[in-house]
C-alpha cells in the first residue's frame, strides 16, 4: 500500500505506517472500533488519513491496540474477533485484495485449539507415531485393556452342535 503495510496471522492484524521523523504519540489519532479503524495525523490541514474504512472482518476492541516505534512508524495491532480464524482478504473493505488461496499458514501450536480440537489432534498425532513404529493406536490399546479386563473363566461354554441331537 502507498500509506501503510499490513500482515495477518489466523489470530491478529498487523499494520505498520510510516509518519514524519519526531512525530509525538499525541499527534497520532488512531480510532479502533469493532468494525472499523481510523489512522491519521492531527494537526495537519488537512488532517492526513493514513486509514479509514469498515474493516474487512471484526476485531476485539479491549485486546487491539496501537504504538508510535522511534517516532517515525505506527504500528496497530488488531485481534480477530472471529472465532473461526479465517483469512481476511483485504484490511478494509473497498480496498486491495489478496488472494488467501496462496496465503502460507504459520505453523499451528497445539496451545492455540480449544480442548476438544486439541485432544483429537494429539490422538491422531499418537497414532500416526504409533503406525510408523508398526505399534498398537490408541484405539487398539485400548480394545487390548478392555480384553485384559474381561474374565473368560466366567463364560458358559455354549456348544451349538449340542440341539441337534
Amino acid at each position: 500500500m502507498e500509506k501503510y503495510s499490513w500482515g495477518q496471522s489466523l489470530q491478529e492484524v498487523t499494520i505498520t505506517a510510516p509518519v514524519p521523523a519526531g512525530t509525538k504519540s499525541r499527534q497520532i489519532t488512531c480510532e479502533i472500533e469493532k468494525k472499523s479503524l481510523k489512522l491519521g495525523l492531527k494537526g495537519e490541514e488537512p488532517a492526513m488519513i493514513i486509514i479509514e474504512g469498515e474493516l474487512f472482518g471484526q476485531v476485539k476492541v479491549g485486546e487491539s491496540f496501537w504504538h508510535l516505534e522511534d517516532q517515525k512508524t505506527v504500528s496497530v495491532l488488531l485481534t480477530k474477533s472471529d472465532e473461526r480464524r479465517n483469512w481476511w482478504k483485504s484490511l478494509v473493505k473497498g480496498g486491495p485484495e489478496i488472494d488467501t488461496q496462496k496465503v502460507e499458514p504459520e505453523p499451528s501450536r497445539l496451545g492455540d485449539l480449544d480442548p476438544e480440537l486439541r485432544s483429537t489432534v494429539e490422538k491422531m498425532m499418537f497414532d500416526q507415531r504409533q503406525k510408523e513404529m508398526s505399534r498398537p493406536t490408541s484405539d487398539e490399546i485400548q480394545q487390548q485393556e478392555l480384553l485384559k479386563k474381561f474374565d473368560f473363566s466366567k463364560m458358559k461354554r455354549v456348544d451349538k452342535f449340542s440341539n441337534m441331537a
